[in-house]
């Protein structure tokens, strides 16, 4: 329990001094609140990835994400925190990220701690998300609306692509020696990049942050 203790400090203090460069970079050195805020969503996005590594129980996962998710409706309501919230748009990312870590966790240790459950759900989100956004940006052919949000077919395209090739090299790299088949893997990957790209491409105002992650448990749990 001592070492678990002592592991969440750190991963807490991790977290405020990832807040901190932000907002240092915002104020001092004058740095878009865009750029700011990706810092802040791929460190957060490193940091969470060594959970199932440090930590043993979700309990200290919860006790973490909890904090966190305190912060950040703190910052919004009292117009903190600049670095992450000074965005031209309405967005629930910064409240559905912690939610979506801690339920990732959640099914990685009700899974008989198998590894795959909790990294490719938050990598997904981490790497295919900001994959979708760069290639809509570069690209933007295929523009469609979901509500108010604008998407591009170049951007789930990328988002899919990206998906499909994350979930093979995970389960390439988590499988016991001699247990990886193509046969098995390539369905999987194929079915996590349709679902987890129509998911993002239905999904807006920072809720993709959750529906992301649970779109691709959703199709871990059916097809294990």
């Amino acid at each position: 329990m001592s070492k678990d203790i002592l592991h969440t400090t750190l991963l807490a203090s991790a977290f405020l001094l990832l807040f901190g460069l932000a907002e240092l970079l915002y104020h001092r050195y004058k740095v878009r609140a865009e750029l700011t805020r990706k810092l802040v969503h791929f460190g957060t996005g490193f940091l969470t990835l060594l959970f199932p590594l440090l930590l043993s129980s979700h309990w200290y996962v919860l006790f973490l994400c909890a904090s966190f998710a305190l912060i950040l409706l703190t910052s919004l309501k009292f117009k903190l925190l600049p670095s992450i919230n000074a965005i031209d748009r309405e967005s629930h990312g910064s409240i559905s990220y912690p939610v979506a870590v801690y339920g990732s966790y959640l099914v990685f240790e009700y899974q008989s701690h198998e590894l795959v459950f909790f990294y490719l759900p938050v990598l997904t989100l981490a790497v295919c998300d900001p994959m979708a956004a760069l290639f809509g940006k570069r690209f933007p052919f295929g523009k469609f609306r979901i509500g108010k949000d604008t998407k591009t077919l170049a951007g789930t395209s990328a988002f899919f692509l990206s998906s499909m090739v994350l979930t093979i090299v995970l389960f390439y790299f988590m499988a016991v020696p001699g247990s990886f088949r193509w046969s098995v893997t390539l369905p999987i990957a194929l079915v996590t990049g349709l679902f987890s790209a129509a998911t993002e491409a239905v999904s807006g105002k920072g809720f993709d942050n959750l529906t992301i992650p649970a779109s691709v448990i959703l199709v871990l749990l059916v097809l294990s």
